[in-house]
């Protein structure tokens, strides 16, 4: 267990960002964590992530995570400088990591006389081991993670506006109650539920929390910084990384959706893809379809008094009506099969 006591000034400045670069991290500790098979629904990125692993010459200096361990400078996954950044701004962050902050870090987690050979290039050699680990994760990015990328990202905003509504609506207590499974919230202790046996007290910080795709292959958590303890957990929408998606049912199937027979697939997919509040753009890249047909089938059902829309920021949330909810609860569940 890692076990976090938070003050109440840090309980108060809870915040909410997005991390590429700790998606990087964490997908690799999900490949380590499961050699052979990854788990629904990572096994068929998994297979092309080994296989970029294996076949591009370029991503050697990311396979330092896996031979690193459970616990590393958090020099190596620097808490994201903003709540949105992009790949390039966290590797920028990465490649200027100060000399004085490595040599403040490295005694934590390691005896200087003793220094692991993944971990001494940083100290000997600081500017090239960095530039060689930046470069090493964006080949990895490139190849492994970017062509899920646009998916993963309207996902996690999809998962920073529901938080952000929740932390507005009801306050830092709930929104940490309501995490994860293994994210454990019993104030002033937020606990995560793993392995590695670690305690911590944050005194006048700022509690980030990342949400993360991958966050199924660790439980990640930041505590080197001055000012900032970051905490990810799992976000939802995984299921965007599944092996493909069933295929269309013919008029012959042996299958019978009652809900998409009622409104159509199409306005089915949408009604169920609303058991949490999504853009347009969001549903689009959950479902596979263009954005133009989502709006379209929105606007039917918007016209029909089953969902709703409503303005949070500058992004335009559509949910569930009490009618909409009532037909995808009574209608809605899995199809039934038919008799041949």
């Amino acid at each position: 267990m890692i076990r976090i006591e938070l003050d109440e000034p840090t309980v108060t400045r809870t915040r909410i960002a997005i991390s590429p670069l700790w998606e990087v991290v964490t997908s690799l500790h999900l490949l380590h964590a499961h050699p052979t098979e990854a788990p629904w629904p990572y096994t068929g990125w998994a297979r092309h992530a080994r296989r970029v692993l294996a076949e591009v010459p370029e991503t050697a200096p990311v396979r330092l995570f896996s031979a690193a361990g459970s616990r590393t400078p958090d020099f190596l996954t620097p808490v994201p400088p903003s709540s949105t950044p992009t790949l390039a701004e966290e590797l920028a962050v990465l490649r200027g990591t100060p000399a004085t902050l490595i040599a403040e870090e490295v005694p934590r987690y390691h005896r200087p006389d003793a220094l692991p050979g993944w971990l001494r290039p940083f100290v000997d050699d600081r500017e090239a081991a960095l530039d060689g680990l930046a470069s090493g994760i964006e080949a990895y990015w490139d190849a492994a993670i970017a062509p899920w990328w646009p998916a993963m990202r309207a996902a996690l905003d999809e998962e920073v506006l529901h938080r952000a509504r929740a932390l507005a609506a009801d306050g830092p207590d709930a929104l940490l109650a309501d995490l994860h499974d293994r994210v454990r919230w019993e104030r002033p202790v937020l606990t995560l539920v793993k392995s590695l046996e670690h305690s911590f007290r944050a005194v006048d910080r700022r509690l980030l929390l990342i949400p993360l795709i991958f966050s199924r292959g660790a439980l990640t958590c930041s505590t080197d910084h001055p000012e900032i303890v970051a905490v990810s957990y799992q976000a939802r929408g995984a299921a965007l990384l599944a092996e493909g998606a069933p295929a269309p049912a013919t008029a012959d199937a042996a299958v019978a959706d009652r809900l998409a027979i009622l409104v159509g697939r199409g306005r089915a997919a949408v009604l169920r893809a609303l058991s949490r509040p999504a853009t347009t753009a969001g549903l689009a890249a959950t479902l596979g379809l263009a954005p133009s047909t989502v709006s379209e089938h929105l606007a039917t059902l918007l016209a029909a008094g089953v969902v709703h829309r409503r303005r949070v920021g500058r992004r335009v949330l559509y949910g569930l009506e009490p009618a909409g909810l009532a037909l995808v609860a009574l209608i809605g569940g899995e199809p039934t099969a038919v008799p041949a």
